[in-house]
């Protein structure tokens, strides 16, 4: 008895083939994306697939090494990875390639990334990205520029009422810090926290000697950022903590300032960001249950402050009405090219017969040319 030979449609878990038409689909969303962020001034930029790891795991990348496929170079003889996020390769293009150019830069990207492993809700391995990166500037007014270009973004390809959610990864970090919480209840406290888990915030905080009531009112500061920050401004804080507060106040400021009709929410002890994440951390969310369409936030490029916002196409993908498909103009033998050129012009793809056995229905058109040469449906 003999193995059965493999499945050649067989790929590993967390890859999959994007068939027609979702491959049209995807790629047009990452052009318009790409389109919408140069028309706000971010300049493109291509980085490669690999890099040596030791330029590619530095500053910011070190946060996603483990999430990273790493291989040996044939020719340098030296170990390199496959990206598995694309903002340390234009972290590292902004110090170096272009380390002479003004401040602040605006860059932007596209390109597929690859993954050691999925997470708990999705197992792909290979995602799309379309970003943006404002470099060399730390202010509000940065953060708020990067949220309302992502959110015109999306309304260029159709992506309306999404919603703004902010966190503060710094905060608590910075609060056991000044308080001087020990390290291993911090770390509880954190998991805590995350989960929102009022009980044992309440006595883990209790038994590390933190105020009674300051983790507790640092839960309740969550939802619509107007009450989250009334709350935020009404605890006990210390300076470091006030601090981060009072910046977020200002970043959302600016934001809503920006975009009025945008919904923003504040978690301040909720962490959904990249470990590089240094000061606010943004997800934006569309209606209904569209999930995460994009996740950003502040960080360092390498010496320089940055801000930016990465985008999933794929998300956006699944979660937009499919527009109506392209119309397929079958072309007979013979058909002279100027003809198809015109009937190109019009909208239509054409789609030339090669031999006598190819139909309309059989190539998958949608329409044939009737005998005065003007395209009709198949139907009529």
């Amino acid at each position: 008895m003999t193995d059965d030979p493999p499945n050649p449609a067989l790929l590993p878990s967390g890859l999959h083939d994007l068939l027609p038409p979702e491959a049209d689909r995807e790629a047009a969303l990452v052009e318009r994306l790409a389109a919408s962020f140069s028309a706000h001034g971010y300049e493109r930029v291509k980085p490669p697939l690999l890099e040596f790891e030791d330029s590619l795991f530095a500053g910011t990348g070190a946060a996603v090494a483990e999430q990273t496929f790493r291989l040996m170079d044939p020719v340098s003889q030296r170990m390199m990875g496959l990206r598995a996020d694309t903002t340390p390769q234009v972290a590292r293009i902004a110090a170096t390639r272009l380390g002479h150019w003004a401040r602040p830069l605006r860059l932007s990207y596209a390109g597929q990334v690859l993954r050691v492993s999925g997470t708990s809700r999705d197992a792909t391995r290979q995602l799309p990205q379309a970003g943006i990166e404002l470099i060399g500037v730390d202010s509000a007014e940065a953060d708020a520029e990067v949220a309302a270009v992502t959110v015109a973004a999306l309304a260029d390809v159709g992506m309306r009422d999404v919603s703004l959610d902010i966190t503060l990864p710094r905060l608590t970090p910075t609060l056991f810090e000044a308080l001087g919480v020990p390290a291993e209840a911090r770390r509880a406290l954190s998991r805590a926290l995350d989960r929102k888990d009022a009980a044992a915030v309440a006595a883990q905080g209790s038994a590390a000697g933190i105020p009674p009531h300051l983790l507790p009112s640092l839960l309740a500061a969550a939802g619509p950022a107007e009450g989250a920050l009334a709350a935020l401004a009404a605890a006990p804080l210390p300076a470091p903590a006030r601090a981060i507060a009072d910046h977020a106040a200002r970043v959302v400021a600016a934001i809503a300032a920006a975009t009025p009709a945008l919904r923003i929410t504040l978690d301040p002890v909720e962490f959904r960001g990249l470990r590089y994440h240094t000061g606010v951390s943004f997800t934006l969310f569309g209606p209904g249950l569209t999930g995460e369409l994009a996740r950003g936030g502040r960080y360092m490029s390498g010496e320089e402050p940055a801000t930016g916002m990465t985008l999933y196409p794929d998300a956006l993908r699944r979660a937009l009405t499919p527009p109506p498909g392209r119309k397929r103009l079958f072309l007979p033998l013979g058909t002279p090219a100027a003809q198809a050129a015109a009937l190109r012009a019009e909208g239509f793809a054409t789609v030339a017969a090669l031999s006598p056995a190819d139909t309309p229905q059989r190539l998958r058109c949608t329409h044939r040319l009737d005998a005065s040469g003007r395209p009709v449906t198949l139907e009529e």
